[in-house]
């Protein structure tokens, strides 16, 4: 696994990826992304586990890097943090195990934001009208080069960032901002029969 100079972690180890692609474990970090700084047993309250089921997740993800202890405010506090706000992973350097783990992660990955959206359709109807016009689902079909489709990616990141920067400093979140889970699914298709 490697860092790149936007802070962003690159995966590359096929076990921290089948590590992270645990749903407890994406729960616990989308949690110390959203709240900062938190212990095992105000994690546990949040995600709905027992502490220790909590604390064993936590090690696991700093095992990997993807969470580390926190500065304490007293000697028996023990926060997490996050290490890196955004992992990325690419397909460049294949092998079977590699491919196997980045597809498990996907899934998993995909899996939680389906159930995400769902709950969010189980209480739009309760919330105020601006953001009730803001979540849903969207479909775009392009026609783009690969060199097209990174560059759009690339685009979207540098949109992205100032607003994921928020997460580490509440401070700078303005009045009435709240988190928002944006998934990207960028699937290409195959070719029709005409050729497209």
């Amino acid at each position: 696994m490697s860092l790149e100079s936007s802070g962003r972690r690159v995966l590359d180890n096929p076990a921290a990826m089948r590590a992270f692609a645990h749903p407890v474990r994406l729960a616990l970090h989308e949690l110390l992304l959203r709240a900062g700084a938190t212990t095992a047993a105000d994690a546990a309250r949040e995600v709905g586990i027992s502490q220790a089921l909590a604390s064993y997740h936590l090690r696991q993800l700093a095992k990997y890097g993807f969470v580390e202890q926190a500065t304490a405010r007293d000697e028996r506090e023990r926060p997490w943090q996050v290490t890196q706000r955004v992992q990325v992973w690419d397909d460049s350097a294949t092998g079977p195990d590699r491919s196997a783990a980045m597809s498990l992660l996907e899934q998993v990955m995909a899996e939680r934001a389906l159930s995400r959206l769902i709950e969010w359709q189980d209480r739009r109807r309760e919330e105020p009208d601006a953001w009730r016009a803001i979540g849903g689902v969207g479909n775009s079909y392009l026609y783009a080069t690969p060199e097209e489709a990174t560059a759009l990616g690339t685009a979207i990141a540098g949109l992205l960032e100032p607003l994921m920067a928020r997460a580490q400093d509440p401070a700078t979140r303005p009045a009435g901002a709240r988190p928002l889970l944006l998934t990207q699914l960028v699937v290409p298709l195959p070719p029709t029969a005409s050729g497209d």
